[in-house]
């Protein structure tokens, strides 16, 4: 590559957002380079979160029902042996063959991959953008246009650092060489429980410090209870109202300190995983000198084309407001780059799903009971047990629900939430609706296949009617 290169788009970071956006920009008729720092491509996700994560949980949930429940299908087996280095094995190869898929997609669309860390130069008199690549052969990339999609980063608790070894984040979680004997998770959000849950199933002891007074609350509360008892039935144990003050060592184990309403208590550890948010990465960028201007969480303020205030910038996905998911930034990588083609696409903000990988899973998209509760909003509420769903005894998962909120005079979707078996793969069909503007009774004169996991969608949206035949 020669020392200055020039480019339609240049896109900052590999992750979901920035691969998306890069392929997109390609088919598009864009010359595309995306620099990234990683060996690999596919950022946090790919490498060190909702990939990896997803395959441990799998991992760990056969483990599980093998141990606990092959019996109750008449399989008698010997107690499972846990191979740790396998199960970690197998995670690292499905990382490895979707992160090769991703530099094929690069090759095949012709986007140019730059490895190294990238400065941001400024424009030069010709309107172009500099940026400034370091690494194994430093390099300086222009363009009219710049894409800033460098995700997120885990926060760390106030006055305990990440050390890797004691304190971790999710990225060391997912690789521990040993099963940890007592893992203190902090934060009781979709993070802190998947990994909580992943080690869990594979023998450890859990705990969940959670400072506010439930897990998930950003979900609806009927959900996130049913999902706080299924894993207090597993083991997980919880303490909720109580926040970290501080950690101590006590040998190879740590002592963490926290605050009760009762008053200050400690808990002895091998592994403290703090999961209590993320926070924008933007470090070594040089956003100030272009004049991008951020709000008061750090984030990149973006205008519905996903423009900074400096001219020629924009970004997408973890840096800009909005719920930090894969999923979110991938819709606006498409956009983003849509629009900058002059076309009209749009990210649909209101329709983004959520969902935690526990077991069961839990899934939503739309408003919740509280908030429209609080909105003062009219509505009817549907629900059907998976309990009474013939596909879910069978499998024998009838744990959980689907609960359909609609307006109360146009029958619209506001909100659905489902815990259950495969509730990641259910929202889907809730999503499709909602974002057509559909009603509960659309869900509810559709016909579903029977025997299947979707029939409790159609029996809770008859609920709302109060319809419900197998209720």
């Amino acid at each position: 590559m020669p020392e200055t290169t020039t480019y339609d788009l240049i896109v900052v970071g590999a992750g979901p957002g920035g691969y998306v956006a890069a392929i997109r920009a390609a088919q598009l008729g864009m010359r595309v380079a995306v620099v990234e720092k990683r060996t690999t491509l596919g950022g946090v996700c790919l490498n060190e979160g909702c990939i990896p994560s997803k395959a441990l949980l799998d991992s760990s949930e056969l483990f599980a029902l093998a141990r606990d429940r092959f019996a109750l299908h008449g399989i008698a087996i010997d107690p499972p042996r846990l191979d740790l280095e396998a199960l970690l094995r197998r995670k690292d190869d499905v990382v490895r063959k979707l992160t090769d898929g991703i530099a094929y997609l690069f090759k095949k669309n012709g986007i140019e991959r730059v490895a190294g860390t990238a400065a941001l130069a400024g424009r030069d008199s010709t309107g172009l953008h500099g940026v400034r690549v370091t690494g194994a052969a430093p390099v300086t990339l222009r363009a009219p246009r710049l894409l800033l999609a460098t995700g997120s980063e885990a926060a760390a608790l106030p006055g305990i650092p990440f050390d890797g070894e004691m304190v971790v984040s999710a990225r060391e979680a997912l690789c521990f060489e040993r099963l940890p004997e007592h893992l203190v998770v902090a934060g009781g959000g979709y993070i802190g429980l998947e990994m909580g849950s992943v080690w869990r199933r594979l023998g450890s002891r859990v705990t969940v410090i959670e400072m506010l007074p439930r897990i998930l609350p950003t979900m609806d509360r009927q959900a996130a209870d049913a999902i706080h008892r299924s894993l207090r039935k597993q083991g997980i144990e919880f303490r909720l109202e109580a926040r970290i003050s501080g950690l101590s060592r006590n040998g190879d184990n740590g002592l963490v300190r926290f605050d009760t309403g009762g008053g200050s208590e400690e808990i002895e550890c091998d592994r403290l995983l703090v999961a209590v948010g993320r926070k924008p990465f933007t470090e070594g960028l040089g956003l100030e000198g272009l004049g991008v201007r951020l709000d008061e969480k750090g984030r990149v303020v973006v205008d519905e084309d996903y423009r900074t205030t400096a001219p020629g910038v924009y970004a997408i996905g973890d840096l800009v407001p909005g719920p930090m998911l894969a999923h979110k930034a991938m819709e606006e990588g498409v956009v983003c780059a849509e629009r900058m083609a002059g076309q009209k696409g749009v990210v649909e903000y209101d329709y983004i799903p959520g969902v935690v990988y526990t077991w069961p899973e839990g899934a939503c998209v739309g408003r919740s009971e509280e908030e429209l509760k609080e909105s003062g909003t009219p509505y009817k509420a549907g629900r059907f047990n998976f309990a009474a769903l013939g596909r879910a005894r069978c499998m024998d998962e009838s744990e959980g629900l689907v609960k359909i909120l609609a307006h109360g005079e146009t029958d619209r979707l506001l909100g659905v939430h489902i815990v259950g078996p495969r509730a990641s793969e259910l929202i889907a069909e809730a999503v499709t609706v909602m974002s057509f503007g559909g009603t509960a009774r659309d869900i509810a004169l559709t016909c579903h296949a029977h025997p299947t996991l979707s029939e409790a969608l159609k029996e809770a949206a008859l609920d709302v009617h109060k319809e419900a035949i197998h209720a």
